[in-house]
């Protein structure tokens, strides 16, 4: 059954919110208790805990947590020559763009005598999640392992889900070699974010935990954020989603291989088509029909677009502005001049501008980080970058000649505040007030 198309000026505003609605994940509340519950287990019985649940989700019985070295070392020698060469493609443009992306740090003197600084430091210990399922993903692996490696993040662990045999894919073990990551661990779900978040007796404790994963694994990375002794986390993830904004001169078959191109990734996926042309909508329409039946995951696919959106749109504009208000992780704009609506495109995890810029691109090997907000939280969240696996910190060091230009500011705005101990503090410098 196709999915009818949706004519945005014929639509009530709340008729609007729903056809732009994500679909929703089910049950939350029960969600978060089963998560909080695996959380608890971590925290209080460690490695026991991890082996527990690792047999009860995965049904994989663990005689070690973490992964040999020489597998690792071995992964290169386990893959083709093309797979070898594709990774190592991805893995050099990944580190170009990021390297790209290293912060200057500031130095100024705000008055004769006061200079401050603005610095930059890698975060020490990283967590990297790279999800299961059907297939091994080293594309995940390049992007969170090759931005910590070009950061300078000292510790870098990985953790992912083994397969039915307790093993690793060695496409994610050689991605995770070529980024300097030698210490991975067979861990899946929430019971690995847990792991990393809280420490273990086998698993250090890490600083901040990276990468995207199912409802479970979304909700104790936002969990473990919100604990004194949890973790920090990237950014808030759910499924991934992709809008299109096409003209009339766009290529149908290009626009619904982009569709299917997110469908694909799991039933929870949404894609959506936005444009001004009917019989754009329609032909895209034929041709996901078509292309779906040529799928290896067409069972998933089709599902995804279940959740599909095909809106008709008075112009151009106004399909912008549907953009805009959807707020998707991936915006692909099929238009003629494409990069002319880049200033009116105001929310979105990642751009891909023209016909040729499919996102499977910024998935694999072009160079962006395809770690996207999701849900509208592009609104107020980035797309991951090298800034996410560092921290800033100020520094400044005053003269006696700096805090005397200072100094009485300083002690009349600590006076307005009823702070006495901070106004001491500059008095007793400038004065030579004994205490």
């Amino acid at each position: 059954m196709t999915t009818p198309i949706q004519n945005w000026a014929d639509l009530t505003f709340d008729q609007q919110q729903q056809v732009l609605s994500r679909p929703a994940q089910a049950d939350n509340e029960k969600l978060s208790k089963i998560v909080s519950d695996i959380l608890l287990q971590v925290k209080h019985r460690g490695d026991d805990a991890i082996r527990e649940l690792t047999k009860k989700f995965d049904g994989i019985r663990l005689a070690k947590l973490r992964l040999d070295d020489e597998q690792i070392i071995n992964a290169k020698n386990e893959i083709s020559e093309n797979v070898k060469s594709a990774i190592d493609l991805a893995y050099s443009n990944i580190k170009t763009f990021h390297q790209a992306q290293l912060p200057k740090d500031v130095r100024i003197e705000t008055q004769p005598g006061v200079i401050c600084e603005l610095k930059h430091a890698a975060i020490d210990s990283v967590g990297l999640y790279i999800p299961g399922g059907s297939a091994p993903l080293p594309s995940t692996v390049l992007m969170l392992g090759a931005t910590a490696q070009v950061a300078g993040c000292q510790r870098k662990v990985l953790c992912t889900p083994p397969d039915a045999k307790g093993n690793i894919a060695a496409e994610i073990r050689y991605a995770a070699q070529l980024c300097g990551i030698d210490e991975i661990y067979l861990i899946g779900g929430a019971q690995a974010v847990a792991a990393m978040a809280f420490g273990t007796q086998s698993i250090v404790k890490v600083d901040k935990i990276f990468g995207p994963g199912n409802s479970f694994v979304t909700e104790a990375k936002q969990q473990v954020s919100t604990r004194a002794d949890g973790a920090a986390i990237d950014m808030p993830a759910g499924p991934s989603e992709v809008l299109v904004i096409a003209d009339e001169l766009a290529d149908p078959a290009f626009v619904a291989s982009d569709l299917l191109s997110q469908a694909e990734h799991g039933a929870d996926s949404q894609a959506i088509l936005v444009s001004s042309s009917k019989v754009l909508i329609t032909a895209v329409q034929q041709q996901v029909a078509a292309q779906l039946q040529k799928l290896s995951r067409q069972e998933i696919a089709q599902k995804a677009m279940q959740h599909g959106r095909y809106i008709l749109t008075s112009d151009i504009a106004e399909s912008v502005q549907v953009s805009n208000q959807y707020a998707p992780e991936h915006l692909i704009v099929q238009t003629e001049n494409a990069r002319d609506l880049l200033p009116e495109l105001k929310h979105a995890g990642s751009i891909f501008l023209g016909k040729w810029s499919p996102e499977s691109a910024g998935d694999y090997a072009s160079g962006t980080n395809h770690v996207l907000p999701t849900y509208g939280y592009s609104r107020n969240y980035s797309s991951l970058g090298l800034a996410d696996f560092m921290r800033r910190f100020t520094v400044q060091e005053l003269s006696y000649q700096g805090l005397s230009n200072i100094g009485n500011a300083i002690m009349d705005l600590a006076d307005a505040e009823g702070l006495d101990a901070h106004k001491r503090a500059v008095s007793i410098r400038l004065n030579g007030v004994q205490s």
